[in-house]
C-alpha cells in the first residue's frame, strides 16, 4: 500500500456529505449511572463523495480515481469543503491563526495542528497534510521570513533554522487537506440517463498516520 498525494477532484468532493467521527464506549450501571471511554484520542473523518456526483462526466472522473487508487489499497488527498484552513471561519490563513509550541531556546521543529474549542477542553488536530506553500509563520508576534523555517508537506512538521527563543509563542497559519482512502473495493453505479449517472454511496475515511 502507499499514499499518493493527489487530491480527488474538487468539484466533486464541494458536493459531498461528511464530518469527524469519535468511538466512545457507554456502559450503563446497575445504579442507572453511566460509565464512558473516550477509545480514540483524534477523530476520524468520514465522507460520502457520492452526494458531488452531477453528470456522467463526474462518473468518469471518479471511476479513473478510483482505478488508480486501486480501491482501498493507496490512500490519497481529500479537501473538506468546511474545515480546510487555520482559520475558525474559514478565511485565508494569517501567521497568527493557530499556536503550535512555545520556544525554549532548543527546539527546532513544530507540529501544525488547529485547536476546536474554547478554553474549557479544546482539541488540538495534528494537521499532516499542509499545503506547504500558504503556511506562514509568527514567532513572539513577529511573521517570519520564508527563509527562516521549512515545511513538511507529508507530515507537517515546521522546522526553524534557528531554534525559537525561551518563552517566545510560536503561531501559523495554513491550509490543508485530509489523507483518506475509499472504504469500499466496489462501486456500483446506475447510469440513470444520456449524460447523468447516479452513484447513491462512496465511502471515504481518514487514514491515520499517513
Amino acid at each position: 500500500m502507499g499514499f499518493h498525494q493527489v487530491r480527488f477532484p474538487l468539484d466533486i468532493a464541494l458536493g459531498a456529505q461528511g464530518g469527524p467521527q469519535r468511538l466512545t464506549d457507554i456502559v450503563q450501571l446497575a445504579s442507572g449511572r453511566e460509565e464512558r471511554n473516550q477509545r480514540w484520542a483524534h477523530a476520524r473523518r468520514r465522507y460520502n463523495a457520492g452526494y458531488g456526483i452531477k453528470s456522467r462526466a463526474d462518473m468518469q472522473k471518479v471511476l479513473e480515481f478510483f482505478e488508480e487508487r486501486r480501491g482501498r489499497f493507496h490512500g490519497f488527498l481529500w479537501r473538506d469543503g468546511l474545515d480546510w484552513t487555520s482559520r475558525g471561519d474559514g478565511g485565508a490563513p494569517m501567521a497568527t491563526d493557530q499556536q503550535i509550541g512555545t520556544g525554549d531556546g532548543a527546539q527546532k521543529q513544530f507540529q501544525l495542528t488547529k485547536r476546536y474549542g474554547a478554553g474549557f477542553d479544546p482539541y488540538l488536530r495534528p494537521i499532516t497534510k499542509p499545503l506547504a506553500a500558504t503556511v506562514t509563520i509568527s514567532v513572539g508576534g513577529m511573521v517570519q521570513p520564508g527563509a527562516a523555517f521549512t515545511v513538511d508537506g507529508l507530515t507537517g512538521l515546521v522546522s526553524f533554522a534557528v531554534a525559537p527563543a525561551e518563552g517566545a509563542v510560536v503561531r501559523a497559519g495554513f491550509a490543508f487537506d485530509v489523507p483518506v482512502r475509499f472504504d469500499t473495493d466496489r462501486l456500483e453505479i446506475e447510469l440513470a440517463g444520456f449524460d447523468a449517472a447516479v452513484v447513491p454511496n462512496i465511502p471515504l475515511i481518514e487514514v491515520i498516520g499517513e
